[in-house]
This record gives C-alpha cells, sequence and structure tokens, in this order.
C-alpha cells in the first residue's frame, strides 16, 4: 500500500510566518505554486496560505501585503497527514476537510505536499472521478 511519503511533492518551502504577503505572493510566483505552508521560527508548521487568502483575507479588506505578515492569515490549526499514512487516509481527510492539498509531516518536520493530482497520478482511475467530485467547488 503506497503512503503519503510515496506519492508526495517532496521539498515543500515554507514561507516564515513574520515573512510578509508580499515577500509570500514573490515566493508563490518563484515556485509557481498557490499554496505555501507557513513555518514559525520553530520551523514546525503554524498554518497554510493560499494565493486567495492574499487576495481576499487582505487586499479585499484594504490591507498592506507590505505590512501583513503571513502569520496573520493563519488561522487554525493546520489540517495535514502524516508522511507514513495511507492514501486512503489522505483521501479520507482531504473529503472530510475539504482540501485540495495537504502538508506532509514525519514527526514536527514538514517533508511535502500531498496534492489532489499526487492522489490522481497514484490511485485506481475509478476511484479518482470521486475524490474530484468530492472535492469540487459549486
Amino acid at each position: 500500500m503506497k503512503t503519503a511519503r510515496d506519492v508526495m511533492t517532496a521539498g515543500a518551502e515554507c514561507i516564515g510566518e513574520n515573512e510578509t504577503l508580499e515577500e509570500a505572493a514573490r515566493k508563490m510566483k518563484q515556485l509557481d505554486v498557490g499554496q505555501l505552508p507557513i513555518c514559525g521560527e520553530d520551523n514546525r508548521l503554524k498554518g497554510v496560505l493560499t494565493d486567495r487568502d492574499i487576495v481576499v483575507k487582505c487586499l479585499a479588506e484594504g490591507g498592506d501585503p507590505r505590512q501583513t505578515k503571513a502569520g496573520e492569515l493563519g488561522e487554525g490549526k493546520p489540517v495535514t497527514i502524516g508522511a507514513d499514512d495511507s492514501i486512503e487516509e489522505a483521501v479520507r481527510t482531504m473529503k472530510e476537510h475539504q482540501v485540495r492539498r495537504l502538508p506532509v509531516i514525519d514527526g514536527h518536520d514538514l517533508v511535502g505536499i500531498v496534492s489532489q493530482a499526487d492522489i490522481a497520478r497514484n490511485w485506481p482511475d475509478e476511484r479518482v472521478g470521486d475524490l474530484v467530485e468530492a472535492l469540487s467547488l459549486d
């Protein structure tokens, strides 16, 4: 049985909780991603920041991305998956929390990201449709 570690995209880069949203946006552009894990000074995962968070929670409300810190938008405990958890567990977690990407942790260390696309490449075709349907927005 494949695990999250087997299918994840390794080497996920964090944005520091004290870095600005402008810095986060630049990093997203450089990495060609729409989401960055937020890591604290202790290198532990503090949350997840999306490009949509920057637009909706900062810009649309008149905030200044040069002054707003990434950690200010990381709300609640991030939804994660353990590196040795099964793909099935990753899918259950994605469905339950309605997320398309899961940070993968090993102990307290961020080791990668499992995306909906990672699952699609590594799961039986007949089951991928159920995942896509469950995560599709109305």
